[in-house]
């Protein structure tokens, strides 16, 4: 059996979809999200470098052993 889609000059088979160029809106949703990515990295950077540097200069100690 032959498939018939090779024969077809429409239909270039399932890899030609994949390579295609991505929209305009797709590529602002790729955008609006790689920021938001990027601003909550660095809050939680920020975070951590606060945790490992309190404003005392002492290092933190845990309460619960109280």
């Amino acid at each position: 059996m032959q498939d018939n889609r090779a024969s077809s000059p429409h239909d270039r088979g399932p890899h030609l979809h994949a390579h295609t160029a991505p929209t305009t809106q797709q590529m602002r949703i790729v955008g609006q999200r790689r920021r938001e990515a990027e601003e909550k990295l660095e809050h939680h950077l920020q975070e951590a470098r606060h945790r490992s540097h309190p404003h005392g200069g002492e290092p933190q100690q845990d309460n619960k052993s109280q």
